[in-house]
């Protein structure tokens, strides 16, 4: 068995896919790549093919009809053969020094009869718009560098959420909860990090900047003209969150109230861009995810929509539309998310 399994989905990714692959293959000879070609119309097919050729025991090169991000993850995780799994996206890369000290512990746990459920490490944003970066650490919510479970759990920010980025899930954890993401839908990171939660007993956190998340390229999915572009595909990923987990009978209460905030942030963002479209159809779209939180479960609702976030970005008249928008880009300042 290998320590990790590393997925790596690509869709037309020639162009810098190489620096994300030679970041994995630092990490050590226990370890494995499996580069998803997505379905891409460019040299990716033939690069991850050459990476395989030229790293026979540690790269494999997976390729498929395109089917979007969810599905190149789904490929990884059913091939994956890891102590532990973690997604790194095509233009993203792991820090080298971090991820000696992850690739310890991780290695540590090979002999345990319980393995640590999630590992934890900060990312960074590198936004090459603005020749900045920041650094997303979670020293003031989980104890460091001791094994722990959520009742020792410290309370989360407004901005400060588990992303894909910072975690590496055991493989056998995922797989035995089932976990599939949909195809040919954006946001799918969200149900990725959200749904095994309550399943995760053990959790270790490391204090490095391990996942240096790229910001900047045109057409990325975070930035703001795009998510206005894909809202329906954002109001999907929300029902199915809302589905997939009975947020209120979490326990203990520190994951519930987690759960709960992660609720309140996808119905802020789904509020929020569709409040910027500003019509008709997009207003009947808004009350509509909300009476699909109100009707899968009302308690969840009451608490969500009391929310600051979802008070702010909710208020009536078009003025109450404009300064929740305000309110919105304010916040982007301030916590520097997107």
């Amino acid at each position: 068995m290998k320590t990790i399994s590393f997925a790596v989905p690509c869709y037309n990714s020639a162009d810098y896919m190489d620096t994300c692959i030679e970041s994995l293959l630092a990490c050590g000879d226990d370890i494995e790549v499996l580069i998803v070609d997505d379905g891409s119309s460019d040299q990716t097919p033939e690069k991850a093919d050459e990476w395989e050729r030229r790293e026979p025991e540690r790269v494999r090169a997976i390729h498929q009809e395109n089917g979007g991000h969810g599905a190149a993850v789904n490929a990884g995780l059913a091939h994956a053969t890891g102590l532990y799994f973690k997604v790194v996206d095509s233009d993203d890369w792991l820090d080298k020094g971090a991820m000696e000290k992850v690739m310890a512990y991780l290695r540590s746990q090979r002999e345990r009869t319980q393995p640590t459920d999630m590992v934890v490490a900060n990312y960074v944003y590198e936004k090459v718009y603005e020749d900045t970066s920041q650094t997303m650490r979670y020293r003031n919510v989980f104890p460091v560098e001791r094994e722990f479970d959520w009742s020792e759990s410290g309370t989360f920010n407004a901005s400060h959420y588990l992303l894909m980025h910072s975690v590496i899930y055991r493989t056998a954890l995922l797989k035995d909860v089932g976990l599939k993401l949909p195809e040919h839908t954006f946001y799918v990171d969200n149900i990725f990090v959200y749904v095994p939660l309550p399943h995760v007993k053990s959790i270790y956190y490391l204090d490095v900047d391990m996942y240096r998340y790229f910001i900047g390229r045109e057409g990325q999915s975070v930035q703001e003209e795009t998510m206005m572009r894909r809202i329906d595909q954002q109001l999907r990923i929300t029902r199915i969150m809302i589905d997939a987990v009975d947020v209120e009978s979490v326990e203990p209460k520190m994951l519930r109230k987690y759960m709960e905030n992660y609720i309140a942030m996808m119905m802020c963002i789904c509020s929020v861009f569709l409040r910027m479209k500003e019509t008709p159809e997009d207003d009947e779209k808004l009350q509509g995810i909300w009476d699909y939180l109100k009707q899968y479960d009302h308690e969840l609702y009451k608490k969500v929509r009391r929310k600051v976030i979802n008070v702010g970005t909710n208020l009536p008249t078009k003025l109450g539309r404009k300064v929740g928008i305000q309110g919105y880009h304010i916040a982007q300042k301030v916590f520097k998310f997107n």
